[in-house]
């Protein structure tokens, strides 16, 4: 059973139609990324998925279920934009929210102290809300988002005004959640993170699908014709298939014809006697793809 499920979900505001048919699913023990540029429709794609707002046609189901109160509190979500009551202190904001999802106050202080302590914060858990730096504050929003133990994690742009070693920190546990069997979506605008930790994707523009599935899958499809030759010798002038070329010191980046593998060309330098130190297929970044894929018509 998929954790999410939505199927032909549909949003219009007035002449314009934010989200089009839009399908996917997400399993659990994945993480799953969310991605767009600006005013692609993600936020409205989340908000149905949380029941903010209704979509005007298709289905959403969350661990099978119809979206209701059970369903939702199946869902931690973390928004882009961060709102915690400044005036309580972390622990009671934690237990209060907590509770308000239908968890066992005791257990869920049980498990917030453990991401406290993870996150070097035990020591502040009686400080207010409006003590905390903005790092830390992104900290206790994410051990509230997780507090009650749900299935479903949303996680909207979770590492914006984090430093590297929190940064670091937070990515591990949610790594550690996936492998707890629980589905994370990731919606963010930094390609780099989405490489580093997702499984799988999907990309929307205007409203409609422009990719959807492993991000393995999807690099080797937008792939281009070269290869990246590492040698301490220089790379022949002359090559069969060969139609351009880049060097940037020991690397030279080879762009084939389109009819010669890179097969053939690695025998071609191997039987002309250059010593070869790396030798791999050109892939391109997931910020070429998706800057590749807005541009198309």
């Amino acid at each position: 059973m998929s954790a999410v499920q939505l199927t032909d979900i549909t949003k219009t505001y007035g002449d314009k139609r934010v989200v089009d048919n839009v399908s996917f699913e997400v399993d659990g023990g994945e993480i799953f990324a969310l991605i767009g540029p600006n005013g692609a429709g993600k936020s409205t794609a989340i908000r149905m998925m949380m029941d903010i707002i209704k979509p005007d046609s298709g289905e959403i189901l969350i661990m099978g279920e119809h979206l209701g109160e059970r369903a939702k509190n199946r869902i931690g979500y973390l928004p882009e934009e961060r709102g915690l009551y400044r005036k309580l202190r972390i622990m009671d904001t934690i237990a209060y929210l907590a509770t308000l999802k239908g968890a066992d106050r005791d257990a869920a202080i049980g498990r917030s102290e453990t991401l406290l302590k993870r996150f070097d914060l035990f020591d502040h858990r009686y400080k207010k809300i409006e003590e905390l730096s903005k790092g830390m504050g992104q900290l206790i929003q994410f051990v509230v988002t997780v507090a009650h133990d749900p299935d479903l994690i949303i996680l909207d742009e979770p590492f914006a005004g984090l430093d590297p070693v929190n940064s670091r920190l937070l990515k591990n546990t949610i790594k550690d959640f996936r492998a707890e069997g629980k589905a994370i979506i990731l919606s963010t605008h930094r390609m780099n993170e989405v490489e580093e930790m997702c499984d799988r994707l999907f990309m929307i523009n205007k409203g409609r699908r422009l990719l959807y599935g492993k991000l393995n899958d999807i690099r080797r499809q937008y792939r281009s014709h070269a290869v990246i030759v590492e040698s301490e010798s220089p790379v022949p002038e002359t090559l069969k298939g060969v139609t351009n070329r880049q060097v940037k010191g020991n690397t030279t980046e080879l762009t084939l014809d389109g009819t010669t593998s890179p097969q053939e060309l690695l025998a071609d330098l191997v039987s002309g006697g250059l010593p070869i130190d790396r030798f791999e297929v050109a892939t391109p970044s997931l910020d070429e793809i998706f800057v590749q894929v807005v541009k198309q018509p």
